[in-house]
Order: structure tokens, then sequence, then C-alpha cells
């Protein structure tokens, strides 16, 4: 399927040390967000980790060739193994380890379309890799002493997006519905949306306070302040593509226009850039 093939590739493209797919230089940087929660960096999608008494809890897992880094990080804080792990959705950057992980007793839980979107790629998903537990709107784990609910919100960078919350905690992981401080990545193809991204980012606003923790899909830990500034950036996005499309604009001339000039310097980025924001834009307001 292009579109998961797409989005791997991106990130492994934007990291120098990626671009040969030379994994060996890549290091996993481990943050303490709370007590027994934790963010892993290193090549594509951010991971949470839950650990406590019942045993490790992942969200995402990143690239297949990553496992064994991402288990020794996993090691430095747990000696349990790794008991869940809930996909946000499906691309590659966030599923590549599911199936080392599958094949070592994890079960993957993930929003029905991620299953069936796996299942659907063109080079075949390995039944190990599979989500084995699915769910179309909420879930919710009783995992380490937290109370950990999973909420599918409105199609926003797919349509198979899960955000994560630890209410006890105040922490959100919220996959790719957040790109902290840059312009997001929309797979149209895949279901997501402008209209459904700016929604997605909505409702966690609504339902978080002021000291909420985010752990973004990319980018630094961020705050509700960060969720805000990308809710205003995208309705700016939206409004000026809008108004090209109500003059008659096609794609190509909405590009020329560079609407979103003033924006680039602080929101574009490497594959993400102005063009590729307005070009998304676009084709998101002008679906049928």
């Amino acid at each position: 399927m292009k579109s998961i093939l797409y989005a791997a590739a991106i990130i492994v493209a934007a990291t120098p040390a990626l671009a040969q797919s030379d994994f060996s230089k890549v290091e996993i940087k481990t943050t303490q967000v709370a007590e027994g929660v934790y963010m892993l960096a290193g090549a594509g999608g951010n991971i949470g980790l839950s650990v406590g008494e019942d045993g490790a809890f992942l969200i995402d897992d990143q690239f297949a060739p990553l496992n064994e880094k991402i288990l020794a990080a996993i090691a430095t804080v747990t000696d349990k193994p790794v008991e869940f792990v809930l996909n946000t959705h499906y691309h590659g950057d966030h599923t590549g380890g599911n199936e080392p992980l599958g094949k070592s007793g994890a079960h993957i839980v993930a929003h029905d379309n991620v299953r069936a979107r796996l299942e659907k790629a063109k080079a075949g998903t390995p039944a190990a890799a599979l989500p084995v537990i699915t769910f179309s709107d909420t879930t919710t784990f009783h995992w380490n002493g937290q109370e950990i609910y999973v909420f599918h919100p409105e199609n926003a960078h797919t349509d198979g997006d899960a955000i994560v919350y630890f209410r006890h905690l105040n922490i959100v992981h919220m996959g790719d519905a957040m790109f902290s401080g840059r312009y997001p990545y929309i797979d149209i193809a895949a279901g997501g949306s402008l209209k459904g991204y700016i929604a997605s980012l909505q409702s966690v606003a609504a339902m978080v306070d002021d000291d909420v923790t985010i752990i973004p899909g990319h980018g630094p830990l961020s705050s509700k302040a960060d969720i805000e500034r990308s809710i205003a950036m995208l309705k700016g996005v939206r409004t000026r593509i809008q108004a090209l499309i109500d003059q008659g604009l096609d794609e190509e001339a909405a590009v020329a226009a560079d609407p979103l000039a003033d924006l680039n310097e602080e929101w574009a980025w490497q594959f993400i850039t102005g063009e590729k924001m307005v070009r998304t834009a676009y084709k998101s307001l002008t679906a049928k």
C-alpha cells in the first residue's frame, strides 16, 4: 500500500543518519515523563512506555531493525516483558516493530482500520505483526495502576488514529494526530483530512487542563498551549486555502499564490514544506 510505504519513507529520508536506511547509527533516547511513564525517541514516531508490576505497555514501536535497541532501552527502566503494544495508526514508522514484538508474545492492539490496512498492504503483513485486539471507538486498559483510556478521534492523520490518555497522570500520547511545532502530514489517501485534524486537536484541548503533558507523534514533549498553537495555525491554513478555492483557483494556481509564505519559517520542515501543506489542504478541502 503506497501510503504506508510513503509514510515510513518520509521519516527515514528526513533523518540524515537514515538516508541509506542505516539504523545502526540510531540511538534511542529515553525521557521520563512521569513516574512509570517514558517517551522513547529514535527514528520514526515517538514511543510511549508504561512500566510497572503488570508489565510493559508500549505505544508504537518504530522500525523492526530498531527492535533490539528499543528493548534495550526498555530494559533500563523495567525487567518486565512487553505485554501490550498499542498502534496509534498503521504507518510503518509506528508499526514496523510489530512483528518481532508479536513473535515475542506481546499483544498488539489498534483501531479496526489499522488491522484492515495492514492486511491489505501490497507487500503483505506477517500474521505476527497484525493487531490481535481491535476497537472501533474507545477502549480502556487498567494497567500498572493506571487508567489508560484510548479513543478514536475524528479521522485526522488517517482513518485509524488512536489517542491515548493516562487519566491519573495527565499525559496524552497523540500519535501523528499531532506533529509538534510543524505542519502535520495528513494522509488523505488513508482517510485523513484537514477538517478532522483540526477537530481531533480540538477534542484533546477540550479534554485536558493546562498542566497536561503531550507526547506528540513527532517532536518534543509538548503542552496544551502547543496544541492550541497548532489549531490556530491549521485554522489559518484552512481559511487561506478556502479563500483561494472560492476565487476559482485550481491547485497549481493556489500553490503559485504562496498563501502560507509568512507561516513557513516557523512551521515548514523537510517533508511538509509550504507547498506540500498548500497541496494537502487544497486536496482535503476539495475532496468529494
